[in-house]
């Protein structure tokens, strides 16, 4: 049986606001996360996701509260990323209302946490959560010409993407979400021979991230080997509607939820 394409708006969340900005910067407000996700819910979301893009030690407990109040609103799928650093973190975000939950940078920091991870809770549980962008000009280059970032994008591993999307599925990662830098908020359309480049060398569910600016952004993405795609500002501002992703989608021979 064809597995249904998945349509997933993300809230990236600011003490407690969605925000949105390009590039990871020039955030602007874009409502609150409890609001935007029932609508989200009643507007046909297959699953939402729940990014803290400050995510800091201090704030955590705040983050937690607003995770319990948005869950509480969504009978769909909710996977929360931003500030996990060990298996504890995500057992607090699992009982706060989450269903999978999103590593990062403590994963490139130290991989064997995603490890850990699986065989707590089961690789369903977790999301990797990878920043990608090409290799900027003048820098050491990657096999692949894509790097892993940390930090909301702004610091360069060195680490090549392809590699790490290969690495984090052996060692348990059940999905991974590949954003990409250099489309974020840009409106232009994903970063297709990135995803064609991470789907040659992985089997695990692979959602797009990063560029959606029209509805017919989306199904070139699927086409390039995407199992799910997400966005945020074009959904959070009324752009267009998760309905008109879905009526392209079909349009174009993929099946839908």
């Amino acid at each position: 049986m064809t597995v249904a394409i998945r349509v997933i708006p993300c809230l990236d969340v600011d003490a407690g606001r969605v925000v949105k900005g390009v590039n990871f910067a020039n955030l602007r407000d874009a409502g609150d996360p409890v609001e935007l996700a029932g609508s989200y819910d009643t507007g046909g979301a297959d699953e939402l996701t729940f990014l803290d893009v400050t995510a800091s030690s201090s704030d955590r407990e705040t983050t937690y509260e607003v995770v319990r109040r948005t869950a509480e609103q969504v009978f769909i799928p909710l996977t929360v990323g931003g500030g996990v650093r060990t298996t504890d973190d995500v057992d607090r975000l699992l009982r706060a209302g989450a269903d999978k939950v999103g590593v990062n940078t403590a994963a490139i920091a130290r991989p064997e946490l995603i490890r850990e991870i699986a065989d707590r809770f089961g690789s369903q549980v977790l999301v990797l959560s990878a920043d990608a962008r090409r290799v900027p000009a003048g820098n050491e280059p990657t096999p692949s010409g894509f790097e892993v970032t940390t930090h909301g994008g702004r610091r360069g591993t060195g680490i090549d993407a392809v590699e790490w999307a290969t690495r984090a599925a052996e060692l348990g990662a059940g999905e991974i979400l590949l954003n990409s830098m250099d489309a974020d908020g840009t409106k232009t359309g994903f970063d297709l021979e990135m995803i064609r480049s991470v789907r040659s060398v992985t089997k695990v569910p692979l959602i797009a991230s990063g560029g959606a600016g029209a509805v017919e952004h989306f199904h070139p993405a699927i086409e390039a080997g995407a199992d799910a795609v997400l966005a945020a500002s074009v959904f959070h501002f009324g752009a267009f509607t998760i309905h008109d992703v879905k009526a392209d989608l079909k349009a174009h021979g993929h099946p839908i939820r």
